[in-house]
């Protein structure tokens, strides 16, 4: 079963910086869209950004436009989400989701990273 790794996760102080990882070793991974959502504690998991298999488009939720660049290496099956500018409301466990072409849901999931920002 493939599982998807994320790392950099954190504690932080508001206005500052991480940069996220997700490694997906034994995906065909230049056949899945990627993307990072994010869980709070009472909300819904909601989508923050994500990109397509060639990494030539992206989508950004409009909280984060503008701090945040997810991108991606196929060669190292690994895809990256820098957030800057982070704000306590960025507070969250961020997975990051893989979704393949033909699919219209996403199906592999990581186990999550915690993202904590302090004021």
């Amino acid at each position: 079963q493939v599982q998807l790794v994320e790392s950099g996760g954190g504690l932080v102080e508001a206005g500052g910086s991480l940069n996220l990882t997700c490694i997906a070793p034994g995906l065909p991974f230049s056949s899945y869209e990627m993307g990072w959502f994010r869980l709070a504690p009472g909300d819904e998991r909601e989508p923050v950004a994500s990109i397509t298999w060639s990494g030539d488009s992206q989508y950004y939720a409009d909280f984060v436009k503008g701090r945040f660049t997810i991108s991606r290496d196929n060669a190292k099956n690994t895809i990256y989400l820098q957030m800057n500018s982070l704000t306590p409301g960025d507070s969250a466990v961020y997975y990051c989701g893989g979704r393949f072409v033909t699919d219209y849901a996403y199906t592999v999931w990581g186990q999550g990273t915690q993202v904590t920002v302090s004021e």
